[in-house]
């Protein structure tokens, strides 16, 4: 059986060594897991080349069993797939297609993936959350806050006017949105929790006004802690980086495509803590 992460570009993914641990440590053997380079033009011919599995023939190993996705592959894939759930649907974007039976099935486990790293953490459920950035991790992260049984945050971002996708989300998910820019970040941080979905660096400049909250889960996994982690921390917060969420969305990702709920999770954590580490040591040598 065959499975991939696709994105451009995507050389960079820790997601072959999730996968692959996983796999080996389940003793599927007939499995692989590969990085595809490939952006928005080329996904649908990719699609139309991939061979679903074929019902009676699971074992088939030129089969594929799914692909993860990174941005902008995550929206552009939804018009491309037989089904897609309905969380996928709210949030604007599949990380996850399963190939089954024939047809393509696209899931959201990016929203699975923040809820167990919060939890992982200790986290309790936040009466109040401000969302830092407004992509794609940011809607997941406002549907992670819903199932946390939250129904208002706060957006902010820099210009409003381009934050139309993730309002749409917070609507189609039932919840209460209030879009600010950044600089009303000193009022936004009286809150339980912040969530930066912010690139790497560029929640730097906040660190000082975060360190006040009492949780933060800072997407950025590499380097690590992020200058506002650490100000969080040494405040003595709660600092949630973003190795758990990649972490377990791919628990699940491994679930959905291989049908089975034995995933390794330490495994994989080892094998991609290991890659992180390995990087960095590659960057400072």
């Amino acid at each position: 059986m065959r499975a991939g992460v696709l994105g451009a570009p995507i050389g960079h993914s820790l997601s072959p060594y999730l996968h692959r641990a996983a796999y080996r440590a389940m003793g599927l053997d007939g499995w692989s897991y590969e990085a595809l380079e490939c952006d928005e033009a080329r996904l649908p011919g990719l699609l139309r080349t991939l061979r679903p599995l074929r019902g009676e023939v699971p074992e088939d190993e030129g089969a594929w069993a799914g692909l993860s996705l990174t941005m902008p592959l995550k929206r552009a894939v939804l018009p491309l797939l037989d089904s897609v759930s309905e969380l996928a649907v709210e949030v604007g974007g599949a990380n996850t297609v399963v190939f089954r039976d024939g047809a393509s099935h696209g899931d959201n486990t990016d929203v699975y993936g923040i809820e167990r790293a919060l939890a992982e953490a200790g986290v309790p459920a936040p009466r109040s959350a401000t969302v830092l950035g407004g992509g794609a991790t940011a809607a997941s992260a406002l549907a992670a806050l819903r199932g946390l049984g939250l129904y208002s945050a706060t957006l902010l971002v820099r210009d409003p006017a381009r934050a139309g996708e993730t309002a749409g989300v917070a609507e189609r998910l039932g919840m209460a949105l209030a879009v600010e820019t950044f600089d009303k970040l000193d009022v936004s941080t009286r809150v339980d929790l912040v969530v930066s979905t912010l690139p790497g660096g560029a929640a730097d400049a906040f660190a000082a006004r975060l360190a006040r909250v009492p949780a933060l889960f800072d997407v950025v996994y590499s380097p690590w802690p992020t200058s506002a982690a650490a100000a969080v921390q040494t405040a003595g917060g709660t600092v949630v980086g973003g190795f758990a969420m990649l972490l377990h969305q791919a628990v699940r990702q491994v679930e959905l495509m291989t049908g089975r709920t034995d995933v390794p999770v330490e495994a994989m954590r080892a094998a991609g803590e290991a890659e992180i580490l390995r990087r960095a040591a590659t960057r400072t040598g």
